[in-house]
């Protein structure tokens, strides 16, 4: 059983994969504008075709019939400053925008797991909902989902100086949201929640000990982990809050005033080492 499952997943990944130069049937090009089919190409194929694109000048790429390709943008870091914009029709699969360096990914429609994982700069954008550990260990760059979000969202995302990445959430987001969060900011709006209903996370920041987490809406203190607390929002928090706010509301279409009636609270560590009695120095 162990061999047929590595051989079945080096076959969805590696094996007949065709090369770039017979793939040419799948694009098409007008000047630095180009579209993509992905409906007949496996992962590699699809990931192998958009770098070479985007290495002979396409700046604006549309790929439409995406159903659970992988690692979408993964492989385009090394073009970072060159304004790629990538607008994906379907639903990417896992790793969506992984160590994404400056690009900007929308996608009209769902995303799967591990969206902007390890995210250095960039934007991505999603018209749906999408899985779990979106913006896993995400360093720089934003993060824009419409709906909600899975398991462990925010999980130890991470800021430097003045890198400091932002996800925001319109919707709400299972357990364990901001786990082991060491930096960055997160804005989780509950939108389309029902007027009095609790956002729908528990544990929500445990073992979190940097950056700050902004709920709109009702969350109890017991659906918090023990190393953060909930508390009231002063003018910097507004002022960050109406920032993004405006932002995710500009990118979906929506009224950011009608969201900011809504009441906000802050959720931030207890301690910046949690964990240190457990440490043997």
């Amino acid at each position: 059983m162990a061999l047929n499952l590595k051989s079945g997943l080096r076959e969805m990944f590696l094996e007949g994969n065709r090369p770039v130069s017979e793939l040419g049937e799948y694009v098409t090009a007008s000047g630095s504008q180009v579209r993509i089919d992905a409906l007949s190409l496996k992962h590699k194929e699809l990931n192998d075709l958009l770098r070479e694109v985007v290495s002979k000048g396409a700046r604006e790429i549309t790929i439409n019939n995406v159903f659970g390709h992988r690692y979408l943008g993964t492989r385009l870091g090394i073009f970072s400053g060159c304004g790629v914009e990538l607008d994906i029709h379907g639903t990417p699969g896992n790793d969506l925008g992984a160590f994404l360096n400056g690009q900007r990914i929308t996608v009209y429609g769902n995303a799967q797991d591990g969206v902007g994982n390890t995210m250095n700069e960039g934007e991505i954008i999603v018209h749906g909902k999408a899985g779990d550990v979106v913006a896993m260990s995400m360093r720089g760059g934003k993060i824009f989902i419409r709906n909600n979000v899975g398991y462990r969202a925010a999980i130890h995302m991470k800021e430097y100086k003045d890198k400091i990445p932002v996800l925001v959430v319109g919707g709400t987001a299972q357990d364990f949201f901001g786990e082991y969060m060491a930096g960055g900011i997160v804005l989780l709006l509950g939108l389309g929640l029902e007027d009095g209903k609790n956002h729908n996370a528990g544990y929500v920041g445990t073992g979190m000990h940097g950056g700050v987490m902004y709920v709109r809406g009702s969350m109890q203190r017991n659906q918090l982990g023990k190393d953060v607390g909930i508390y009231e929002t002063d003018n910097r928090d507004l002022e960050i809050i109406r920032r993004y706010t405006g932002e995710f509301a500009q990118r979906f279409g929506l009224n950011a005033e009608e969201i900011l009636q809504g009441s906000f609270r802050k959720i931030t560590p207890l301690s910046k080492r949690p964990y240190k009695n457990t440490y043997a120095y």
